[in-house]
């Protein structure tokens, strides 16, 4: 990645509205084995090392990427990988492995750009710049860069631009993020365009305009300053009119990045090798150093784990995509100063909660219950211990503007292990078909180990735990279903870009429940809208405060999620990999940079 040398000095510092003001840093992998054993450390650097966000010229945004010392071309990366992916068409993208494998196929408008050191910037990916804005923040325009083509050698236009939004209103994308359909058109969007764009109807040109192949234009009803964040996101990269074959385009997507799809077998495996149509001159980010990825999945963590600490064979050339070192494993990686040394660690946006289906488990008295009885501890050796995670007393990440280590409403620092007093003195009159909870669980490593957790900490305070499995590749489809058959479930969420408004919002906004959102508890209360909705038009610190308002609200007052844990990036790769370091930006290892070094 760049170091952003000459180019970074002429690009702008932004103020970011609702707060997003900062990205956590975290260095480049040293071989430290002290990093991720002292909790209270690791939190205070998270949020020390936050810097502001640049939003880059086109100085910036000009290609090829700034050179990986040591890079060398050819050979094949291995990707060990335990689910499969959920999608791979664009707007459906919303989960982190699929963002991994989505920023080596796809390019956006924009994309994020960091340097290993914190500095993080915005920078034009298809556009030429980060996107320019008049009309005090109402209207953002970008020029498309000259001869970026797709792996058919179709030239892209703003038509094609224009199609990758307006399909987003389709009925069949249901999984990806929503925020520009929802800043454009509402919370009801999809009525106002229901064919997404595919017939003769389009948005009219006072929302989104292309007034010629280079230049697209987007009108909002207010100022939307975080725009080229939000286009940085997978779910916005490009999705080429003349290709796009709907549903199906799921399995087999068209290329715009510096790889595309040799062979996909789902749930199986996806091969990726060079795409010769991508011009490394229009791209700032990315590099094209190996021939390929072979992607595996169904490799367990424990299994990717012994690969890589063996580094026998084809290991050696192997690498964890969004997998961690397993739990048991830990000790084995940090007491080996030579297998330490290729481990990646960084403190990851993430909160870890146990969700309430509020439409099934009504009385609140449960829900406090619960949050008192669940073990944090135990879920939390599950993951790796104090390399895995830290205990969770609210919903806002220490990567999040706005945190507050103190806040703690429900007692979960000083007592990790689940407070069973308070439990059971809840539940003293509550009855016991309220008792019984459907608890749905993904079937993988790790889903097994937090069952385990769950159903022993709900059943010591008297509840009747039926636990239900979910294939992993699927399960935030599972219970991202409004109709779904489950009282209570884990989710994982952080923020997609450094403001409280893409916590708050997306996971607690009661006008955008609806079958794939992420707010898996589907929470709708008037005094959350009424904050979210004083927030989005303050600024960043007068947003602050209220964001703080209205998740103190959500927890105490609602409490549609228990919190459980903060997570950590613990990761391994083989010896033969160069160019490995943590991505700020993914959390995890940076797949933009890699080659083999012999």
């Amino acid at each position: 990645m760049k170091t952003f040398t000459s180019r970074r000095a002429r690009a702008a510092v932004v103020a970011l509205a609702a707060g997003s003001l900062a990205l956590t840093a975290c260095s480049e992998n040293t071989g430290s084995s002290g990093s991720g054993k002292d909790s209270k450390k690791d939190q205070k650097e998270a949020a020390a090392q936050s810097k502001a966000v640049v939003y880059a010229d086109a100085a910036a945004s000009t290609g090829p990427a700034e050179e990986v010392p040591g890079a060398k071309p050819g050979g094949t990366i291995n990707v060990y990988q335990e689910a499969g992916l959920s999608h791979l068409d664009p707007g459906q993208i919303y989960v982190s492995d699929a963002g991994q494998v989505a920023n080596l196929l796809f390019r956006g408008l924009t994309n994020f750009e960091e340097d290993g050191k914190g500095n993080v910037s915005v920078v034009g990916d298809l556009a030429t710049d980060s996107g320019k804005s008049s009309d005090d923040g109402k209207t953002w325009t970008f020029t498309l860069k000259d001869g970026v083509k797709d792996e058919n050698g179709k030239e892209i236009t703003s038509a094609d631009v224009r199609h990758t939004i307006e399909r987003t209103y389709s009925e069949f994308i249901f999984d990806g993020p929503n925020y520009v359909q929802t800043w454009l058109s509402g919370a009801d969007y999809k009525k106002k365009l229901p064919d997404g764009g595919f017939g003769d109807k389009h948005l009219p040109d006072d929302v989104l305009e292309t007034p010629d192949d280079k230049t697209v234009v987007f009108h909002f009803d207010k100022p939307r300053p975080d725009l080229p964040q939000t286009l940085a996101m997978p779910g916005y990269t490009l999705v080429p009119e003349e290709t796009d074959t709907k549903e199906k385009y799921d399995k087999a997507p068209v290329s715009t990045g510096p790889y595309k799809i040799a062979e996909y077998k789902v749930g199986k495996s996806l091969k990726l090798v060079k795409n010769d149509q991508w011009d490394p001159n229009s791209d700032s980010v990315r590099h094209q150093y190996v021939d390929g990825f072979d992607m595996q999945f169904g490799v367990t963590e424990s299994t990717q784990t012994k690969r890589l600490i063996s580094d026998q064979g084809d290991a050696k050339n192997s690498i964890q995509l969004t997998g961690s070192v397993e739990a048991t494993q830990i000790q084995d990686v940090v007491g080996d100063a030579a297998v330490n040394k290729r481990t990646i660690q960084g403190f990851q946006p993430y909160v870890q909660v146990l969700n309430f289906n509020l439409d099934r488990v009504k009385n609140k008295v449960v829900r406090d219950a619960i949050t008192y009885a669940v073990n944090s501890k135990s879920l939390i050796a599950g993951e790796g211990g104090a390399y895995g995670g830290d205990v969770a007393p609210n919903l806002f990440a220490p990567t999040l503007p706005g945190y507050e280590a103190d806040y703690d409403p429900y007692g979960r620092l000083k007592t990790p292990q689940g407070n069973i007093a308070e439990a059971e003195k809840l539940l003293k009159d509550v009855p016991a078909e309220e008792k019984k909870l459907v608890f749905a669980y993904a079937n993988s490593e790790a889903g097994q180990k937090r069952k385990v957790a769950i159903e022993d900490a709900l059943t010591k305070v008297g509840f009747d735990v039926v636990a239900k499995e979910i294939d992993a590749a699927s399960y935030y489809e599972q219970i991202g279903k409004l109709d779904n058959p489950y009282d209570v479930y884990i989710s994982g969420w952080g923020q997609d870009w450094p403001s409280a408004a893409t916590v708050v919002t997306p996971v607690y906004d009661g006008s955008l429940v609806s079958d794939g959102a992420p707010n898996y508890s589907h929470i709708k209360d008037p005094k959350v809208q009424e904050l979210i909705n004083k927030a989005v038009t303050q600024e960043p610190t007068e947003a602050a405060k209220t964001w703080q308002e209205a998740h103190r609200y959500i927890l105490e007052e609602v409490n549609p999620a228990a919190p459980l844990w903060y997570t950590k990036q613990f990761q391994l790769y083989g010896s033969n990999i160069g160019g490995a370091r943590y991505s700020t930006e993914s959390s995890y290892i940076d797949v933009t940079r890699l080659f083999l070094k012999s």
